[in-house]
């Protein structure tokens, strides 16, 4: 069996088509750049509102999507194989939905398959599909661990995230280096203390 998606599926993450950009949205970034302090009209600045707006929507492109759909093919044919299944450091960016500045960090996903599993690029998948909203640290992580819990029905569920915030390092309290680590763990790695210390001992927490 193989585990991972087919090169035909393309990556997993990809800039969408050029869009048409209305008027009004480029307006609202030559405001933001008044407001900012600079003048729209100058020459590095002429085609900055379309590039901020096209990236906005490359950014956000987790709204379009529906995460839950990733899991839907799933495989039985596992040589009886009933162990943890871990997916480490995958990189992720998001934006903080308070400050709309960048998260960027990376997640440990792992579970505990019934009989039947799915492909591991499924797991990065889902992550970013809620990744690219505006969000919080918090809820990220429960959303990707709540999606596979409804859609995979495993035995447990455990997703770590550790991201830095640049609404706090970049400004504010401006305090650079810092990390921001979240957990959610679900069925027996939340109800059984030894498999919730075997699953973080691989993930390295």
């Amino acid at each position: 069996m193989n585990m991972a998606d087919s090169a035909s599926e393309g990556d997993l993450v990809s800039a969408p088509a050029k869009i048409n950009v209305p008027p009004e949205i480029e307006e609202a970034v030559r405001t933001l750049i008044r407001w900012a302090g600079d003048d729209p009209a100058r020459e590095g600045l002429l085609d900055t509102p379309k590039r901020v707006a096209r990236a906005w929507k490359e950014y956000c492109q987790g709204y379009d999507t529906d995460p839950a759909s990733y899991l839907s093919r799933t495989f039985e044919e596992v040589g009886g194989y009933d162990e943890i299944v871990l997916l480490k450091d995958i990189p992720f960016q998001s934006h903080c939905e308070h400050h709309m500045a960048p998260i960027i960090g990376k997640a440990h996903i792992a579970y505990l398959p019934r009989d039947h599993v799915v492909g591991i690029s499924k797991l990065a998948r889902v992550l970013h599909g809620f990744a690219r909203r505006l969000q919080v640290q918090e809820r990220l992580t429960a959303e990707v661990a709540d999606c596979i819990w409804d859609n995979l029905k495993p035995r447990g569920v455990a997703v770590v995230i550790e991201a830095s915030h640049a609404c706090m390092t970049a400004r504010g309290v401006r305090t650079p280096g810092v990390g921001m680590t979240t957990s959610r763990m679900m069925g027996v790695f939340r109800s059984d203390e030894r498999s919730r210390r075997e699953v973080l001992a691989l993930i390295g927490c």
